[in-house]
């Protein structure tokens, strides 16, 4: 479980006082949800997901992962944490490293102690899992976009973390390699033989249908938490954080507005660009 209690966080101004991006937040994720975060630019949703997995630490308050703690005062167990949170780059050459694809799904395991043996079927096993085979001896900078992204989400899940965030993944993707990472990340959601808990930072409202769990940010404040479909129904609100709803939540608003016998927002939805 991934717990915030109370926590304030951002970074120091020039001068040396507390720019506080995050203020008094408390959140719980549970393991297996998957849950997306939105929220407009400078709303804390990049801050939030760095101090999930220790890039940045809280000011005030305590950061739990499952019996980890991380705090202001004591940084200890930011290793620990790192192992069980997987990161995944808006831009996945700000990850990659090494100078061959296998190399850089080897590179984590290298700096976990993972055994040869183990580490030798763990890689093969990912390049086979995305594709990316005819591609081992291969540099990363000679990759497409999308392949650079696979491969970022491949070396980051070879490593078995216990939480994966994807920290807006597809905004630099075009609609073929955004649908198939959204495809990833639903079947790693629907995995039954290992519970993934997943969190998506996105700009995409239509993302969140994919998900469990859509948690709305403003000015550092949780400003709504609820299941998409009822999150996406409240317009007017999500309007006012700066988030358009995808177009059937729209029409249908619209509809019910006009006409009584419009009870059931299930016949409008589209499936998800996926």
């Amino acid at each position: 479980m991934i717990f915030f209690d109370q926590v304030t966080a951002g970074y120091i101004a020039p001068d040396g006082s507390p720019l506080p991006i995050l203020k008094d937040l408390s959140l719980k994720i549970e393991k297996g949800e998957f849950v997306t975060i939105m929220g407009a630019n400078g709303s804390g949703k990049t801050t939030l997901m760095r101090l999930c997995n220790g890039l940045i630490t809280p000011q005030s308050g305590i950061i739990s992962i499952d019996e980890h703690k991380i705090s202001a005062n004591d940084h200890s167990e930011i290793m620990a944490v790192r192992r069980r949170v997987g990161m995944v780059f808006q831009n996945p050459e700000n990850q990659i490293v090494s100078t061959t694809v296998e190399r850089e799904i080897a590179f984590g395991l290298e700096n976990l102690g993972i055994p040869h043996e183990e580490m030798v079927a763990r890689v093969e096993n990912s390049l086979q899992q995305f594709d990316l085979q005819k591609y081992r001896h291969r540099s990363p900078a000679m990759l497409s976009g999308g392949e650079k992204q696979r491969l970022a989400v491949a070396s980051v899940l070879v490593m078995d973390p216990a939480y994966l965030i994807f920290d807006e993944p597809t905004s630099l993707l075009d609609v073929q390699h955004r649908r198939a990472l959204l495809q990833l990340m639903q079947s790693l959601h629907q995995d039954s033989s290992h519970v993934h808990t997943l969190i998506n930072v996105t700009q995409f409202p239509q993302e969140a249908l994919i998900s469990t769990r859509l948690i709305v940010l403003h000015e550092g404040r949780i400003v709504l938490d609820a299941p998409p479909k009822e999150a996406f129904l409240q317009v007017d609100l999500l309007q006012k954080f700066g988030i358009v709803p995808p177009i059937e939540f729209l029409v249908f608003k619209e509809l019910t507005e006009r006409y009584d016998q419009v009870t059931s927002l299930d016949d409008l939805l589209l499936p998800p660009i996926i």
